[in-house]
């Protein structure tokens, strides 16, 4: 509960949810739907009650729905603890209050170091992408499509990766003609085996301004993988550790790993540690992302991970969670000129031995 002891909205989530157990047909879906939205609202259902507004101004919230949550506003049921799959995620109206606080996370220029196109498993072409970043006031963005061995993303071949950096080359120069100080990264997110081999060979990341390593494989493995992060870690090519845990809301766990030994090589070797900000992944979790910054971690990236235009605007749950880790700005890459976060790469792909 919140400070004044009021239900926050991811315990009235779970409080629909649980009710849903016990209904069948329109109930049962009404009840599904309204817990599944109650992590988008952007205020605090207690706080609409409190205004003496209809709880049905809400999302996917009837009046059934609505006469609940009246009851369990006034009640303050104990809720249970969420499975380990639902565990220390933040709603919409979290992230909202956290940003309105400081409101310099969102007005401070800044880029988004994750987002996909149809170059792999997006839904528009980069430069859609790019135009789309660039309207809401994203400073630039890095085009992070997927590498070869992950197919079902689309992933790219060294050729079609190539290829990929031609054509942002000539996007980045025709911006630059118009005026516009925009600018795309060359970049991937590319697979890391669990030895920490990467699927592509250094060739074919010459070039690149960025390169994000992520686990796509052996993602629901229950043994201890603090050794196959040491090894990613290790992995000369990359910069940065993409959505770290692999966790998923309401589908996996994540992985399991001696977190304070990984963030604390990721802090000697000089890597990043992303923030992803997807609502189903938010990745690191606020706590994770606390221990990252107590081990000494340097540098933390943030990304939308975005696959369309619309989730772009996800961003500001990486700069919430970045805000309630205690995470300053000035260790936050995407805040950093587009040439610094490029002069950082080209530093780290030198770093100290291993």
């Amino acid at each position: 509960m919140d400070a004044e002891g009021n239900l926050r909205n991811d315990q009235i989530s779970t409080l629909l949810l649980l009710a849903a157990s016990d209904e069948t047909g329109h109930r049962e879906r009404a009840l599904s739907r309204a817990a599944k939205a109650a992590w988008t609202w952007e205020e605090e259902v207690a706080d609409v009650a409190a205004a003496g507004r209809p709880l049905t101004e809400l999302h996917t919230v009837g009046p059934w729905v609505a006469e609940l949550i009246e009851r369990w506003l006034g009640e303050r049921p104990v809720v249970p603890e969420p499975d380990e799959t639902r565990r220390d995620f933040i709603t919409t109206a979290e992230v909202r209050r956290v940003l309105d606080a400081d409101p310099s996370w969102l007005a401070a220029p800044h880029g988004d170091l994750q987002v996909h196109s149809t170059d792999s498993d997006g839904a528009l072409p980069f430069e859609e992408m790019a135009r789309a970043a660039r309207k809401i006031g994203r400073s630039y963005m890095a085009s992070t499509d997927h590498s070869e061995s992950l197919k079902v993303a689309n992933g790219q071949s060294p050729a079609e990766l190539a290829d990929q950096g031609r054509r942002i080359d000539s996007f980045n120069a025709a911006e630059a003609e118009h005026g516009s100080t925009f600018r795309v990264l060359r970049s991937i997110e590319m697979d890391v085996f669990s030895d920490g081999a990467a699927d592509m060979e250094p060739e074919a990341l010459e070039g690149l301004d960025l390169v994000l390593g992520a686990f796509h494989s052996k993602l629901r493995d229950p043994d201890d993988a603090t050794e196959r992060y040491l090894a990613a870690l290790r992995n000369p090519g990359v910069h940065v550790l993409a959505h770290p845990t692999t966790r998923m809301f309401g589908r996996r766990q994540g992985l399991v790993a001696d977190w304070p030994r990984v963030f604390a090589e990721a802090a000697r070797l000089g890597k990043a540690i992303e923030l992803d900000a997807t609502p189903r992944r938010q990745d690191l979790p606020v706590e994770l992302a606390q221990i990252a910054n107590a081990e000494g971690v340097r540098w933390f990236s943030m990304g939308s991970d975005a696959h369309d235009a619309s989730e772009l605007g996800h961003l500001p749950i990486a700069m919430a969670t970045a805000a309630l880790a205690g995470i300053p700005r000035e260790r936050i890459l995407n805040y950093r000129a587009a040439a610094e976060v490029v002069e950082w790469a080209a530093a780290i792909s030198v770093g100290p031995p291993v």
